[in-house]
């Protein structure tokens, strides 16, 4: 029997004992997928591979397993609905050579997107968009919920304050939504849909979601006023906007072949890593990072949300996010546990009452207490501003009272209450001031009048709201 014959019968037998090892699941979106057992593929890998078939004509066993892998896994399934055209130049090499210079970096960027990418790609495949938009938060945030920039955007989609509450995500003392990973998702992707059709590209979309429409619009008028073409490649854009599509494309092409670059890129099964577990309206993070025997640091990457160490709602019930194999865990865990579920009280500070001198009230670290609730130890707690406590051991918790969102969270409330809309630029008056006036950065005083020069008129009027 010839070698090519045997190598041929081989491939068959492996080929139906993989199939075979396959069950059902069902993702997020409820369709029926069909996942490999991991643990019979790398056996049957291994069997294929310990034939010793002409190694000249065969990659090699890492090879071997990363492109059998790759054919059930979720990198696949985002390959197979790549849609952007792509724009190889100078710009995308440029951070192609960035990135395989960040080995360690990019590791880390792909693990963290392990947890919220099969999400992502559902979410983005049920809209019909291109799934490189499924990669895009890896450009924003490198995938990180809790990233900030310094223009106070937050999240793997990056929303600044004002474009997070135009699309619905909340933001108050308690929890900022722009860090809910399913909540932001679905934000962002209803902003690149308007986008695109504003625009009719994605390379325009894209560009707009960095710099914003009205740059965008400006550019491509200036353009089609000189008689010039309007497309991305030829338009006058920020330096940071002019690489933003660049960067994207080098992000494809490294998740498309990591070996050219010196990478390597685990395999991500095609099934959902977390799910919503029902919870308490109060409850303790640790508490529920323990019950559902997780650590403290996994449980925040899933529910960045909270801003507190005390979870609260106002609603009988709240939902939060776990991976798939500890919600169970969690569930049971609660209806046996039999000890408080909340230690913090909420206090109120009297006049010129120093940080130290509460902390010592409730037996605390004066570091617990800043850290609880960001309080800032150069300057004094006013009198309206509303804390947590650590509970001391018999006390009742006051955490579950209804609190007015004023006394709470003064500051951004008055940020829509106390701010005029618009301002008329005087002489002196620079970007840096007016924002530093109304408690705005200066790339978020550019965002709301859609601006991107630091230059300012007198008598011109700028939008604050």
């Amino acid at each position: 029997m010839s070698l090519q014959f045997k190598r041929f019968l081989a491939l068959i037998f492996i080929s139906l004992l993989l199939i075979t090892s396959a069950f059902a699941e069902r993702n997020t979106l409820g369709e029926e997928i069909s996942v490999l057992d991991n643990d019979v593929l790398d056996q049957e890998i291994n069997k294929l591979n310990a034939l010793n078939f002409n190694p000249e004509g065969l990659p090699n066993k890492t090879q071997n397993l990363q492109s059998n892998k790759a054919e059930i896994n979720l990198w696949q399934r985002i390959f197979s609905r790549f849609e952007i055209k792509d724009e190889n130049n100078l710009r995308s090499k440029k951070y192609e050579d960035w990135y395989s210079a960040r080995p360690e970096y990019v590791e880390r960027m792909m693990d963290r997107s392990q947890k919220y990418l099969f999400y992502v790609v559902g979410e983005v495949e049920k809209r019909g968009m291109p799934s490189e938009i499924a990669l895009l938060p890896m450009i924003e945030s490198a995938y990180n919920p809790i990233a900030n920039s310094r223009s106070k955007a937050v999240g793997i989609w990056q929303f600044i304050p004002s474009t997070g509450r135009l699309y619905g995500l909340k933001q108050d003392w308690w929890q900022d939504k722009r860090r809910n990973v399913v909540d932001a998702t679905n934000a962002a992707l209803d902003y690149l849909q308007k986008l695109h059709a504003l625009f009719g590209t994605w390379d325009l979309a894209l560009a707009a979601y960095n710099a914003g429409e009205g740059t965008v619009s400006r550019a491509i008028a200036k353009n089609r006023a000189k008689g010039l073409p309007t497309d991305y490649a030829h338009l006058k854009l920020p330096a940071e906007t002019k690489d933003y599509v660049p960067k994207l494309q080098a992000i494809k092409n490294i998740v498309l072949n990591p070996n050219q670059y010196g990478l390597y890129i685990n395999s991500i099964p095609n099934k959902p890593y977390f799910t919503y577990v029902e919870a308490p309206a109060l409850i303790d993070a640790d508490l529920a990072a323990n019950l559902a025997e997780i650590s403290y640091d996994e449980f925040l990457l899933l529910n960045s949300e909270h801003r507190r160490p005390l979870i609260k709602t106002n609603e009988k019930t709240q939902q939060l996010i776990l991976p798939i194999n500890a919600a169970d865990t969690f569930v049971k865990n609660l209806s046996q546990n039999d000890k408080p579920l909340v230690s913090w009280n909420i206090y109120q500070p009297k006049r010129n009452e120093k940080i130290k001198t509460i902390a010592n009230k409730f037996d605390m670290e004066e570091s617990d207490l800043i850290k609880a609730n960001d309080l800032n130890p150069q300057k004094i707690i006013k009198p309206s501003t509303i804390i947590l406590v650590a509970k001391k051991e018999g006390a009742e918790t006051n955490a579950n009272q209804d609190i007015e969102e004023s006394k709470i969270n003064k500051e951004t409330k008055s940020e829509d209450s106390t701010r005029p809309n618009k301002y008329k630029v005087k002489r002196g008056d620079t970007l840096t001031k007016i924002a530093k006036k109304y408690g705005l950065s200066v790339n978020e005083l550019k965002d709301i009048n859609q601006i991107t020069e630091s230059d300012i008129q007198i008598g011109s009027t700028l939008r604050l709201q």
